[in-house]
């Protein structure tokens, strides 16, 4: 799971490192990193001191530990809401990333597809 990633719509490319037992993931780089000409922002995020903040360098994957073939007990959070879900992710092959975002079960929330970086 470690390395880089294309996020679902391959906007956004997405580093994936551990530290101790716990994986966190960055972005590292934007198709459109300066919108109108200024560098793109968090402006989505629900706390409005926040929205400032440059989206690359911004961590959305954070406190996943592996377990049993499935990184769990993480959070990701979307800049497109401003909003932090509950996350697990599952490696079905060497360049895909399934991440399942959810609201409290695991069984009622989103699945999307990353793939890594080439």
């Amino acid at each position: 799971m470690l390395g880089t990633w294309y996020n679902t719509e391959k906007t956004a490319q997405v580093e994936i490192e551990k530290s101790g037992s716990s994986y966190s993931g960055k972005i590292v780089w934007l198709k459109n990193p300066n919108p109108n000409g200024k560098p793109a922002t968090d402006k989505n995020n629900s706390e409005a001191q926040l929205r400032n903040r440059p989206l690359i360098g911004l961590k959305l994957l954070d406190g996943l530990e592996y377990e049993g073939g499935i990184w769990k007990d993480g959070e990701i959070y979307d800049p497109k809401t401003g909003k932090t879900y509950s996350c697990e992710i599952r490696l079905p092959s060497a360049d895909i990333l399934e991440l399942r975002g959810y609201l409290g079960f695991s069984f009622v929330g989103k699945t999307v597809e990353w793939t890594r970086v080439k």
